[in-house]
């Protein structure tokens, strides 16, 4: 009886190892790099757009884009922090 549950548990460790755990450290990696934002830092946004953090709450994340131009994103928007990419290249 305890062998035909054998399969069903390696197929939970073989879903823990390939599925969960990585998809976890990622999610830490991304709240990580979203708390450590800070003004001047340079950003991409999930749409592509490249700016410099000039101001920044909680929720909102205001970027500079060009001379005159700033524009107002969510916090969540950001994708990648160059600024940090740029300190650690192995990230």
């Amino acid at each position: 009886m305890l062998a035909s549950y054998g399969p069903i548990i390696f197929m939970g460790v073989i879903f823990y190892f390939l599925l969960y755990r990585p998809q976890k450290k990622e999610q830490q990696r991304r709240a990580n790099m979203l708390s450590s934002l800070k003004k001047g830092d340079r950003i991409i946004t999930a749409g592509g757009i490249h700016g410099s953090i000039t101001a920044l709450n909680d929720k909102i994340v205001t970027i500079k884009v060009a001379d005159k131009v700033e524009i107002n994103i969510s916090r969540s928007a950001v994708t990648t922090n160059e600024s940090d990419t740029k300190n650690n290249p192995k990230k």
